[in-house]
């Protein structure tokens, strides 16, 4: 059984598949299937970015995929182990995120007999069982310092122990990298080591968010829509609804709301006012661009997260849901303000 990641609450985090091929299996005139995940590309960016990513493919290095939260990076990354040499060899993916901090050095490299408590057999790593395939390691910008050092070694093909294991273990493995946070400014502020980030970016892809290739918006709000209900069509206010908004949850973000309307629209035909769709906004590059002093924006960003916090009344996953990143990053900037700011908001 294939364990799927879903939730970050699932157990375990990662998943292992071995495709029998490397065809694409299309499902309609704009979709193609990547290892079992649908890929519907419209838009012309969306299409060079495919384009590009079948070029690469076919090299071994390494793969750095940017993008907002909800944008497609990890269909980017399963395009890239499809199209690749590698693409009849296991493919691998872990969510950083997701594995609790003493966790993750067993899980990425494995362990033996006795290693720890409730070790009663030897277990792979994920490297291991990613050998002479592809290793997709989501979330890369949550691993710890530490982490960061023994990943950089094993990237530069050193061998290394499982844990309480004598023998060492070579992997041949294609690493993809995925985030939705900024590197280059954690590699500035000294939460991310340059030199991984160098060796994980090799070749970098950004993701465009959903804003930006609206042609797209239609063809998967229709995806959706018939994965959801087969008897249900969207009306062309619905149509226009759907163009104009924002997306700032990206095709995440559009999936939910159609899945939602396919179910709660009373009539066959789904109008603009069953996808409750949130007002319009006035776009951020319409609105004069301020200078802001660092350290300005650092007090803006405490001051959102103590607030979200305060709503939320103390409750960290749903806080960190809203503020779009992970519960272990909120974590980590709740220890930076301190216990007597976090109870001050929790309690005003």
């Amino acid at each position: 059984m294939i364990p799927l990641k879903g939730t970050r609450t699932e157990v375990p985090c990662w998943r292992v598949l071995k495709p029998p091929n490397c065809e694409i299996v299309p499902i309609t005139p704009q979709a193609k299937l990547y290892l079992g995940m649908p890929a519907i590309i419209s838009s012309p960016g969306m299409q060079q970015l495919i384009e590009l990513v079948e070029r690469i493919a076919q090299t071994n290095a390494a793969v750095l995929i940017t993008g907002e939260s909800g944008s497609g990076k990890e269909l980017i990354a399963r395009a890239v182990h499809h199209y690749s040499l590698r693409c009849a060899k296991p493919w691998v993916d872990v969510s950083c995120a997701a594995l609790p901090e003493h966790l993750v050095e067993s899980e990425l490299f494995g362990y033996e007999r006795g290693a720890f408590s409730g070790a009663d057999s030897p277990k792979p790593g994920l490297f291991e069982l990613a050998n002479h395939g592809t290793l997709f390691l989501d979330e890369v910008g949550e691993l710890e310092p530490r982490m960061q050092v023994k990943l950089l070694r094993v990237l530069d093909g050193v061998a290394y122990f499982r844990l309480g294991g004598t023998r060492k273990v070579t992997v041949d493995v294609r690493i993809v990298a995925a985030t939705n946070q900024d590197l280059e400014h954690m590699v500035e502020t000294g939460q991310f080591r340059s030199d991984l980030y160098h060796r994980l970016g090799q070749i970098c892809l950004r993701v465009p968010p959903l804003r930006e290739r609206a042609e797209d918006i239609v063809p998967l709000a229709e995806h959706f829509l018939k994965q959801s209900n087969l008897d249900r069509h969207f009306s062309a206010d619905a149509l226009q609804a759907l163009q104009r908004h924002r997306w700032p949850g990206n095709v995440r973000e559009l999936r939910n709301v159609v899945t939602k309307a396919a179910v709660l629209a009373r009539d066959s035909e789904i109008g603009a006012g069953d996808l409750l769709l949130a007002p319009l906004r006035v776009p951020a590059e319409s609105a004069p661009v301020t200078t802001v002093p660092s350290a300005n924006l650092d007090g803006m960003e405490k001051n959102t997260i103590l607030r979200v916090l305060a709503q939320t009344n103390g409750h960290q996953q749903r806080a960190a849901e809203l503020l779009g990143i992970s519960r272990r990053t909120l974590s980590r900037k709740l220890k930076l303000y301190g216990r007597e700011a976090v109870r001050e908001s929790c309690a005003s």
